[in-house]
């Protein structure tokens, strides 16, 4: 009992360390990944005119656009906006085709959703980043608790 005490206490504090240096890592890569790009956040944002670098600024980041972005399409999401929309000339008119029918263009203003939906998922990714890393970081932490742990019954040799 007591031999195996000690091989897992060896075993939990290296998977601990491993996964404290993984996980440290992570957070330094997000960090590094997220600074390089510049973003500040916009005045009217929820945590106004500060560099994004953290999983608060990034929500903060993400939802502002999802703000702008609802008020530049009158409050439509992707899913509500038709693929397409009758032409208009300059007076507001539809355009006529030949068969006397509105010519249809592409709805340019599904575009936007397309470009902020890229943006608002590569933030959430972030976020998410930070969050699986602090998880592996606290499993870390159990594990060199439970290697110390092991390890200090393993010298007691008090078994039955």
């Amino acid at each position: 009992m007591k031999n195996l005490l000690k091989v897992s206490s060896a075993l939990a504090i290296v998977a601990g360390l491993v996964l404290v240096t993984g996980s440290i890592w992570g957070i330094y890569f997000t960090y590094r990944n997220i600074a390089q790009e510049k973003i500040v956040t916009p005045a009217d944002s929820s945590i106004p005119e500060k560099p994004v670098r953290g999983p608060l600024t990034l929500k903060a980041q993400a939802d502002i656009i999802r703000e702008h972005t609802l008020k530049m399409t009158g409050g439509k999401t992707y899913a509500e906006m038709p693929r397409q929309i009758v032409k208009l000339e300059e007076n507001n008119q539809p355009v006529l085709g030949d068969d006397g029918k509105p010519v249809m263009v592409a709805n340019t203003a599904r575009d936007i959703w397309i470009t902020a939906t890229t943006l608002t998922t590569a933030l959430h990714l972030g976020i998410l980043t930070y969050v699986f890393s602090g998880l592996i970081l606290l499993f870390g932490l159990i594990s060199i608790w439970t290697g110390i742990v092991f390890y200090t019954l393993s010298r007691r040799g008090n078994f039955a």
